[in-house]
C-alpha cells in the first residue's frame, strides 16, 4: 500500500452529478401533474438524496485519507470539523432563522399557509437533531425549508462519526470500517422496517456513504485499477450511466422490487459504480466544468435549501392568478437558481474564505 504524500485532485463531473441529483429532489417537491412526462422523474426525490450521500461519502473519505497520509497517519480533526462548519452552518442557521420568522410574517400579512406536519422543535433543529423528531412523529415539519433538513442532519452526523473513525483507525483497517458500516446499516434497516420506524438517521443510511467511500479508497490505493478503468470504451460508460438512470425511473414507477432494503442496496452499488466510472485523468466519461450542469452544481447546497420555499411561494402565486403548472415550476426553478447564486457569492463565500486561514 502506497503511503507517499499526495496532492488533492479535482474531480470533474461531480458538480454535474450533484445538480442532477438536486433536479430529482426539485421535481419531487414541484406541482408536476400525473399526465406529464416529468411525473415519472418526480417520484425520485429520495433517490436524489441517496446519491448526495454516496457523493459525500466519496469526497469526505477521499479528504480524510489524504489528511491521514499527508500527516503521518494522523488527522487534524479541528481543521476538518471547522471546514465542514464553515461550509454548512452559516446558510443552515440563516434558513432556520427564516423558518422561525415565517409564520409571524405570514400572519402579519394575513397570508394563509399549510399546517401539515408537525411544529418543529427548534432546539432539535438548532442542534441538527430534527431528523429524530421526524422519525418520532412519522411526519415532516410544517415549515419550509425545515422539511428537507433531515438529510443535512444525517450529513452532520456522518461528518462527526467518519472524522472520529478515521482519526482512530489505521489506513489498512479502512476496508473493515466500510464493510462493517454496510453490514450494520442493512441490519438496522431491517430492524427499523420490522418496527415500522422511518429510516431517517445515520444508522440506516451509512451504507450509502460507505459505498461512496469504496471508489475513494480504490482511487487512492489502487491506481492500477483506475488506469484499467480509464481504457474502458466511452460507449460502455455512457451505457452504464443510462442504465442507472433507467433503474431510477423504474424503481419509482414499478412495484416489481418492493423491498426497501434491496432497493437501497442496488442503488448503493449502482451509484458507487457510477462514481468509479468517472475517475481517472484520462477518463473519457467526463462532464466539463465549463458545462451549465457543472456551473449550477456549484450552488447545489443553496438550491437544496431554497427550492421548497420558492416552490411554495410560486404555487400560491399560481393559485391566485391561475398560472399554468409549467410556468410555476419554471419560475420556482429560476428563482431558486438566482437566490442560490446570490447567497453563495454574497453570504456563503465570505465564510468559505476563512477555510484557507484555518491552520492544522
Amino acid at each position: 500500500m502506497n503511503f507517499t504524500k499526495k496532492g488533492r485532485v479535482h474531480f470533474h463531473t461531480f458538480d454535474s452529478l450533484r445538480f442532477l441529483s438536486f433536479l430529482l429532489v426539485f421535481l419531487r417537491h414541484s406541482p408536476v401533474p400525473e399526465d406529464s412526462f416529468l411525473y415519472y422523474f418526480s417520484k425520485q426525490g429520495g433517490i436524489g438524496v441517496s446519491f448526495f450521500f454516496v457523493l459525500s461519502g466519496f469526497l469526505i473519505t477521499y479528504i480524510l485519507i489524504l489528511e491521514k497520509i499527508n500527516n503521518n497517519g494522523t488527522i487534524p480533526l479541528k481543521k476538518f470539523f471547522m471546514r465542514r462548519i464553515l461550509r454548512i452552518w452559516p446558510l443552515y442557521y440563516a434558513m432556520v432563522l427564516f423558518a422561525i420568522c415565517t409564520p409571524f410574517v405570514l400572519d402579519f400579512f394575513n397570508i394563509s399557509y399549510s399546517n401539515e406536519g408537525y411544529q418543529p422543535n427548534w432546539l432539535l433543529t438548532l442542534t441538527f437533531l430534527e431528523n429524530y423528531m421526524a422519525m418520532y412523529t412519522n411526519q415532516l415539519p410544517n415549515v419550509s425549508p425545515i422539511t428537507v433538513i433531515w438529510s443535512l442532519c444525517i450529513e452532520e452526523h456522518f461528518y462527526i462519526f467518519w472524522g472520529l473513525a478515521f482519526y482512530f483507525i489505521s489506513l489498512k483497517n479502512i476496508p473493515k470500517l466500510l464493510l462493517g458500516s454496510i453490514v450494520f446499516s442493512f441490519i438496522m434497516q431491517m430492524v427499523y422496517e420490522k418496527l415500522q420506524i422511518p429510516t431517517l438517521d445515520l444508522f440506516t443510511n451509512i451504507h450509502y456513504f460507505a459505498f461512496g467511500a469504496i471508489p475513494a479508497y480504490i482511487f487512492v490505493f489502487r491506481e492500477d485499477l483506475i488506469q484499467k478503468l480509464e481504457t474502458v470504451s466511452a460507449v460502455y460508460k455512457y451505457s452504464y450511466a443510462f442504465l442507472v438512470l433507467a433503474f431510477i425511473v423504474f424503481i419509482g414507477n414499478s412495484k416489481i422490487i418492493s423491498n426497501p432494503v434491496l432497493i437501497s442496496f442496488l442503488l448503493s452499488v449502482l451509484f458507487s459504480g457510477l462514481i468509479l466510472s468517472t475517475l481517472g485523468t484520462k477518463n473519457v466519461f467526463k462532464i466539463s466544468d465549463k458545462s451549465i450542469l457543472a456551473k449550477l452544481g456549484k450552488y447545489t447546497y443553496g438550491l437544496y435549501l431554497f427550492h421548497t420555499i420558492l416552490i411554495m411561494f410560486f404555487i400560491k402565486i399560481g393559485n391566485r392568478f391561475n398560472l399554468n403548472w409549467m410556468l410555476v415550476v419554471a419560475l420556482s426553478f429560476i428563482a431558486s437558481i438566482v437566490c442560490s447564486v446570490l447567497s453563495y457569492h454574497l453570504f456563503e463565500k465570505q465564510f468559505l474564505k476563512l477555510k484557507s486561514k484555518i491552520s492544522t
